[in-house]
């Protein structure tokens, strides 16, 4: 199976910027997407931000674009989420996500991170 970690989260002010990480371990052939997720109290989960295999771009929501930066170090089996000018809005548990292969299991399977509260408040 796949093992994905998350560090970085914590409480910030509005306008300030925290850095996310995440590393997928495990018997990885290939992970084909890695982003991140959230979830907000009282709605569902959505998509922030990923960067899909062999992309040169990433995408972004639009309300985090030009905010938020993520990136991925494929030979490490990593993602990033630089996260600028945070909102209290945007206070969530913030999920690391890969689609990922693996030796035992050669079709994509999604893995899922633990989940880092990030806290946006004065």
């Amino acid at each position: 199976q796949v093992q994905v970690v998350e560090s970085g989260g914590g409480l910030v002010q509005p306008g300030g910027s925290l850095r996310l990480s995440c590393a997928a371990s495990g018997s990885i052939t290939s992970i084909y997407n890695m982003g991140w997720y959230r979830q907000a109290p009282g709605k569902e989960r959505e998509l922030v931000a990923d960067v899909k295999l062999g992309r040169t771009t990433a995408y972004y929501r639009d309300s985090v674009r030009g905010r938020f930066t993520v990136s991925r170090d494929n030979a490490k089996n990593m993602v990033y989420l630089q996260m600028n000018s945070l909102k209290p809005e945007e206070t969530a548990i913030y999920y690391c996500h890969a689609a990922a292969s693996t030796v035992q299991t050669p079709s994509l399977r999604d893995y899922w991170g633990q989940g880092t509260q990030v806290t946006v408040s004065s």
